[in-house]
């Protein structure tokens, strides 16, 4: 299934030059739009009494669709394209993210401090007192971003080179909505026993770690076995970040057709790390009847290829997804694009809740439901009700930082989830705003102090 809707994953700026004449402009707007490109900045770059030379932007909605729009303007006559920039590729060009000094050294004095001979003393300090290592350097506000390379996004085992791009976009959102820094860490193996140990050696100089883009079902061993042999936060993203936001989200959406979380039916396709996470936090928060689905359809006990955290959730009668979307109060998709029809949506309950957030194609589209559903949700941004984990993640990490915790708790993410929730207020709260945007800059502080709060009252926080 192909997503025809352009976006500015791929967007483009043309730049082409015409003879200073009405109309000519026009002709090349005309070609792209009717192509079903989009149109965005048009700039003028140069003009003089003969030629006009612009930079148009353009968002496509695929390498072949941006291929084809570039393809028309070339053709038009008196129209000359002079250069294409792919705006995706000229962003990462060089890398997202650099390292900046926090002091300036303005002289010999300050060189001394920073530096030797003065820094000795300051080594010498956390020699004897090994929690100043939180006040007397970057530990306090340092995260590792940590993966394998093997679940990069929806694309599959790409190794580490490839998932270094989403990394440093990780750390990007680290310190654009929390205040956190954070350091994208490669590694290059898949070895459980290896990912362990490397994290665990380089953990001196962090104060937490998030994993991510580790496949299933060895995410759960790394996640539990660091979590058992650190003492700093643990915190799998593409696991836990995907159900405080899914949490988040459904509480609003439950509260818009008045039915409670431990009455609804509620149907999670797609069993991976994200499947399992949603499912069990959604547990937590009380709900009492959840059908699992994979690719093989229903989790039943019957089947002998589910691995230990599937079986958690396998219950007696099997069958498809469509037999377990009948009568569903709630759909989550965690799984793959176009597996969804119209058909299936139809056969939920009353005022089905859809939250089908494959990416970047969901399990349907939203434009196919409109009508049969009360509440949709997808994970882009371009529909209403995204669920995207920069929601969470930034102000978790805040909160463990500043109160210094241990380890992350269940209760930690519930609270979470709970904070995200509660800044839509109840007389803003429709169909398609049941979360807060990711720029609202309130998320971070309200998921920070949820999440120091649930810290304390569990004893895991050391400030």
């Amino acid at each position: 299934m192909t997503d025809l809707t352009p976006n500015s994953s791929f967007s483009l700026t043309i730049r082409f030059q015409n003879p200073n004449r009405p109309g000519m402009l026009a002709s090349v707007t005309q070609a792209i739009s009717t192509l079903g490109g989009s149109l965005g900045q048009i700039d003028l770059i140069e003009q003089t009494r003969q030629i006009s030379t612009r930079d148009i932007t353009v968002d496509a909605a695929s390498t072949e669709h941006a291929e084809t729009i570039v393809d028309a303007v070339k053709a038009l006559p008196e129209i000359k394209v002079l250069n294409v920039y792919d705006r995706t590729f000229n962003l990462h060009r060089g890398g997202k993210i650099s390292i900046q000094s926090r002091i300036p050294l303005r002289g010999q004095d300050d060189l001394a401090m920073a530096y030797t001979p003065g820094v000795g003393r300051i080594c010498a300090a956390i020699a004897q007192d090994p929690e100043q290592v939180y006040n007397l350097t970057v530990k306090q506000n340092m995260v590792a971003i940590v993966t394998d390379g093997s679940a990069v996004l929806g694309l599959g085992n790409l190794g580490p080179e490839a998932a270094l791009p989403v990394m440093e976009g990780k750390a990007m959102l680290f310190k654009e909505f929390g205040g956190v820094d954070a350091f994208p860490i490669c590694l290059a193996t898949q070895d459980t026993d290896e990912i362990v140990e490397t994290v665990k050696r380089i953990a001196p100089v962090f104060g937490g770690v998030n994993l991510e883009d580790i496949a299933a079902p060895r995410c759960f061993e790394v996640e539990a076995r660091l979590q058992r042999e650190l003492n700093i936060p643990i915190f799998h993203d593409d696991q836990h970040g995907t159900a405080i936001v899914s949490l988040a989200a459904l509480i609003n959406a439950l509260k818009l057709v008045k039915k409670s979380m431990d009455e609804v039916r509620i149907v999670i396709n797609g069993a991976g790390a994200a499947g399992i996470a949603i499912a069990r936090l959604l547990q937590k928060d009380g709900a009492q009847h959840i059908c699992m689905c994979d690719s093989k359809g229903i989790l039943s006990v019957d089947r002998a290829d589910l691995t230990e955290q599937k079986r958690e959730f396998a219950v007696e009668q099997g069958g498809s997804l469509t037999d377990a979307m009948n009568d569903a109060d709630v759909f989550l998709g965690v799984s793959a694009p176009g597996v969804v029809t119209p058909e299936m949506v139809r056969s939920m309950a009353s005022d089905p809740i859809v939250f089908a957030m494959a990416n970047p194609i969901p399990e349907i589209q939203p434009e196919l439901v409109t009508e049969d559903v009360a509440v949709m949700a997808t994970g882009r941004s371009d529909y209403p009700n995204q669920i995207n984990n920069v929601l969470a993640f930034p102000g978790l990490f805040r909160g463990a930082l500043d109160c210094r915790a241990q380890t992350l708790t269940t209760s930690m993410y519930l609270e979470a989830a709970q904070a995200i929730a509660s800044l839509v207020k109840p007389s803003d709260l429709h169909r398609e705003y049941i979360v807060p945007s990711v720029f609202d800059d309130r998320v971070s502080t309200a998921v920070s102090a949820a999440v120091q709060r649930a810290a304390r009252q569990d004893g895991v926080a050391r400030n």
